[in-house]
């Protein structure tokens, strides 16, 4: 078997980070399959989100672990993770109680891009308020 072979058709998981050390990872409603958000992990938050059941990311602003839901309490519990053939994009299907953008919706792709006006349109309602959740930082 090739090596891409091996990647792409072995059951061995071999995740490919790239040049800065990180994967992409997509969280998405393990009910809904509403897409939630678009983050991404270095070695440690994957290794802590297989080991611990709870979805945890590596913030590249911050240059930090980040479990998701520590400072607002709107928790991922990873309940399946896939694995895109490439191993280099992994699908969190995750169980949620609460809106999980920071912005205070419940996914972090509630606006759609009108076709031919490069214009936005809100295609959700907030789900809840963001400076209650994150009150213990303003």
């Amino acid at each position: 078997m090739t090596a891409d072979n091996k990647i792409e058709l072995g059951t061995d998981f071999e995740p490919k980070f790239d040049s800065n050390g990180l994967i992409t990872a997509i969280s998405q409603d393990a009910k809904t399959g509403q897409i939630l958000m678009v983050a991404y992990m270095n070695k440690e938050a994957l290794d802590l989100t297989i080991n611990t059941g709870q979805a945890v990311f590596y913030s590249r602003s911050r240059k930090k672990l980040w479990k998701k839901g520590e400072e607002s309490g709107h928790y991922q519990k990873v309940k399946q993770i896939l694995v895109d053939c490439d191993q280099d994009c992994l699908i969190l299907k995750v169980e949620v109680d609460q809106g999980q953008c920071h912005v205070g919706y419940m996914s972090c792709f509630y606006r759609t891009l009108k076709l031919g006006g490069g214009k936005l349109e809100f295609t959700a309602e907030k789900v809840y308020d963001p400076k209650e959740a994150y009150k213990k930082n303003n």
